[in-house]
């Protein structure tokens, strides 16, 4: 199956023919919400373009992303797992496009076929470690460093230029839009990125990725090892 999602691209015949019948493709605008905290998981995504994000909102309203979800991946994993839903929201933060399936034959998929399941496991299992690297990397982390490795992953996923306000961008970090104002400044004064009114254009990704903490490489490491896909083409 011709797909720019990782795990469409890279399957069999046989798998193909489980999954491809079912697939809707949708259009996936900015802000779409995929599912609210504690409801019902309708549908998995295959996302194509753009990015999501796996959003913890707390029992106040302030909210942080816990996860990022591109090309490399679906999103609702939990079915995966037999859950049909968590206790988190996961929007849309860049535009884009991709395939969805019902839960229902999704589930029959994954029950008959062990490869296609096993496949989807070990992303699944990079999802879950990134998850964990990014509440360490938020607890212990600068901003300066934490905004670094966010563009960066952002870029790995949806190119050099995408749309992003700094509003946005401090509801991802879970800090004040002030703060991430003065490190997109500084950003821009160093040559690493250009910031224009509701977009970002990345120009020097090796002076993010100095700036980064290790939490990057570490996250892309293991998708790497785990879902590997060709970053390069």
């Amino acid at each position: 199956m011709e797909s720019r999602n990782y795990i469409l691209s890279s399957l069999s015949a046989e798998e193909e023919a489980l999954i491809r019948p079912h697939l809707e493709r949708v259009p996936l605008p900015h802000r779409m919400t995929f599912f609210h905290p504690d409801e019902a998981i309708g549908h998995v995504w295959f996302l194509e373009s753009g990015c999501a994000s796996l959003i913890n909102v707390v029992a106040d309203g302030r909210a942080v992303e816990v996860a990022t979800i591109g090309n490399e991946g679906m999103v609702g994993a939990a079915v995966l797992l037999e859950s049909d839903s968590v206790p988190l929201q996961c929007d849309m933060q860049i535009p884009g496009e991709g395939w969805r399936i019902a839960t229902g034959p999704f589930k029959a998929a994954v029950r008959e076929n062990d490869t296609l399941r096993n496949r989807l496991l070990r992303f699944t299992q990079a999802y879950f470690s990134q998850t964990a690297q990014t509440v360490a990397c938020n607890t212990f982390h600068t901003i300066e460093e934490r905004c670094a490795r966010w563009l960066l992953m952002t870029r790995d996923r949806s190119g050099d230029s995408f749309p992003l306000t700094h509003e946005y961008l401090a509801i991802m970090l879970g800090v004040r839009r002030a703060g991430v104002t003065v490190v997109v400044n500084a950003f821009e004064r160093a040559g690493f990125i250009q910031s224009n009114r509701g977009g970002m254009t990345i120009l020097n990704p090796a002076g993010l990725e100095v700036v980064a903490c290790d939490c990057y490489g570490t996250i892309r490491n293991e998708f790497d090892r785990l879902a590997p896909t060709d970053r390069r083409r």
